[in-house]
């Protein structure tokens, strides 16, 4: 029988390394966290190879004494836990890990100096071992350097990407706790190059906006809102992105518990469910949202990396943020994603083509006028205004749309806010002249939008998700786990028409279906909500299969591109765009209107 023994303390700290410090981005991050847990008001950090040769945090937080620092230097040292109440952190970091697993690993030189101390210190460690504990020059503050990560651990470091992608997950890593903490000012710098510089005290818009995508700021809504609990109020806020403006992945959704970013099922579930009518399946919201609720109310020591957390109560926490995204969406919903496409914009100011040396126009580039008999009309025209008139059919097209005399807006409809119909072009598309600029409205995606809405507000949810009883129930077997999953979630299951139960330790019965699902297969539907609930922690899938068939019905019953509308089928369907939620995308995440100010139609003649 193999003999019980204590491992050796540098073994151990390589074993609690492997756990805290899986890549430099790993140990950027419990550096920054340290950083902002010091008090910090400024933290400036320097990449070498994407942190493949070396990364540098530089903070001017409370700094620490020698004493300090060599207790810091050992496991499970901390100061941000000044009694047992693990439940009540409210640091970043905790754990007493991070700085002993990081000097297990590399080459660690940790700089300090206290607010109370006229001299800085310096120590050195090399894979584990102390070569230096000296004096150094240093301002207020800490100076942490890490090199040479893995160089003595090749089997780890031969598992580390390019520096390319090392250099992506530190950036990220930066971005998020630059999100966190709007209050203090983050530097970056890779190389020679400088990639983030933002100052403190910033609102979380702007600082959200900057580090994300700018755009998102004028494509996005508010959100600032706050529901009592029994242990103290929960409070959602941030920016979310509206449906128009989407992304192919979920890679910038960024979510905090308590200023903390985290990557969790529940909340990334939340999310989907929460754009679930107004996205594509294939399409991902842009978004930053930061939940506040009291510390005991959530756990965070569920994760060595502490990107996990879990909630007392989850679906309380998840209904809040569904319901609070959706409010959110509800006031600027009737907005759409005003970046036009820059290459359709470009068109608009391309000049005709010129055709090659000989003179011969290119026939993909033909200009409009080309071909045309530039001599005078065939026939005088004495009357003053009637130029246009005299002009040659083959001089001027028949046009394509319908549009009724352009008198000047009155009042009331210098009011709205889509404007009034002037036309359509190509049978699918309205023009409208608003106050402040030039609308397109896609008929077919803003119909579909205002019918699915109609659907809902008649109770049309309701009549699609009623039970369809089985003449015979259906026994399903699966996996005893899998049963548990599904026996735990069959009230709220229930509710969407889908009638379950318990049918011995590794089956479960069917006893009814959704009307609008009865031709589906029961047991491909029990394993596909069952993959859901693994992996978001509730079951979404059902309910979206449900908001699938209303969408169906929308499209069907709305109004098809190709159908030519009166004039005043056109404003009826503007107006009822102005008072229906969500009408700024249809079902699928696409805008259903753009506007062209008129100081860029302007700009396209030329006028300014």
């Amino acid at each position: 029988m193999p003999t019980i023994r204590r491992l050796p303390e540098t073994l151990v700290n390589r074993i609690a390394a492997g756990e805290v410090v899986e890549r430099p981005a790993a140990a950027l991050k419990e550096l920054v966290e340290n950083a902002i847990d010091a008090g910090a008001t400024r933290i400036a950090v320097k990449l070498v190879e994407g942190g493949l040769g070396s990364l540098e945090v530089t903070d001017d937080g409370c700094g620490m004494t020698p004493d300090e620092m060599a207790l810091a230097l050992e496991r499970h040292a901390t100061s941000k836990l000044p009694d047992e109440a693990i439940e009540q952190v409210a640091t970043l970091g905790f754990r007493g890990e991070a700085l002993p697993s990081i000097a297990s690993v590399s080459r660690f030189t940790l700089e300090s100096r206290p607010r109370a101390s006229q001299q800085a210190w310096r120590k050195v460690v090399d894979h584990g071992a102390i070569v230096a504990d000296e004096p150094a020059a240093l301002p207020l503050g800490t100076r942490v350097r890490v090199e040479q990560v893995f160089a003595k651990v090749p089997a780890r470091r031969k598992f580390l990407r390019t520096p390319r992608s090392e250099y992506a997950a530190c950036l990220d890593v930066v971005r998020r706790l630059a999100m966190a903490r709007p209050d203090i000012g983050f530097m970056l710098e890779h190389g020679e190059r400088r990639i983030l510089a933002l100052q403190p005290d910033e609102a979380i818009a702007d600082r959200v906006a900057q580090v994300v995508a700018r755009e998102l700021k004028t494509n996005g809504v508010a959100i600032d809102l706050e529901r009592p609990g029994e242990a103290g109020p929960i409070r959602l806020s941030g920016i979310a992105g509206l449906p128009t403006y989407n992304r192919g992945i979920a890679d910038h959704q960024y979510l905090f518990v308590n200023g903390r970013p985290v990557k969790d099922r529940l909340l990334t579930g939340a999310v989907r469910g929460a754009y679930a009518d107004m996205l594509a399946r294939d399409r991902h919201a842009v978004l930053a949202l930061f939940l506040d609720l009291p510390p005991e109310e959530v756990d965070v020591n569920v994760h060595p990396a502490k990107t996990e957390v879990r909630f007392r109560d989850a679906n309380a926490v998840r209904g809040f943020i569904v319901s609070g995204l959706r409010q959110a969406l509800a006031s600027g919903d009737r907005r759409s994603a005003q970046t036009p496409d820059r290459g359709a914009m470009a068109r608009w100011t391309s000049e005709p083509g010129q055709g090659d040396a000989r003179n011969e126009p290119s026939p993909a580039l033909t200009s409009i006028f080309s071909g045309r008999d530039w001599s005078a009309p065939s026939r005088s025209v004495a009357e003053a205004g009637a130029a246009w008139r005299g002009a040659t059919s083959d001089v001027m097209a028949e046009p394509r749309g319908r549009a009724e005399e352009a008198a000047p807006l009155s009042e009331e409809e210098q009011d709205y806010p889509l404007g009034i119909a002037r036309g359509q072009v190509a049978n699918t598309y309205i023009v409208a002249e608003a106050k402040d600029g030039l609308v397109l409205v896609d008929q077919h995606a803003a119909h579909e939008r205002l019918v699915l809405e109609r659907l809902r507000a008649a109770g049309a949810e309701d009549a699609v998700s009623r039970s369809q009883a089985l003449l015979m129930p259906d026994v399903v077997e699966l996996d005893e786990t899998a049963c548990d999953r599904l026996e735990d979630a069959a009230d709220g299951l229930a509710r969407y028409g889908l009638v379950i139960e318990r049918f011995g330790p590794s089956a479960m019965l069917v006893r009814a279906v959704p009307h609008s699902l009865k031709q589906g297969d029961p047991e491909k539907l029990l394993r596909d909500i069952d993959d859901d609930l693994v992996k978001h922690g509730e079951a979404l899938l059902l309910g979206e299969k449900i908001d699938l068939v209303l969408a169906t019905m929308a499209c069907h019953g709305s109004v098809r591109a190709g159908r030519i509308m009166r004039v005043d089928e056109m404003n009826a369907l503007l107006r009822e765009m102005e008072r229906t939620p969500r009408s700024g995308q249809c079902n699928h995440g696409r805008p259903t209107w753009v506007k062209l100010s008129m100081e860029d139609v302007e700009k396209l003649f030329g006028r300014k």
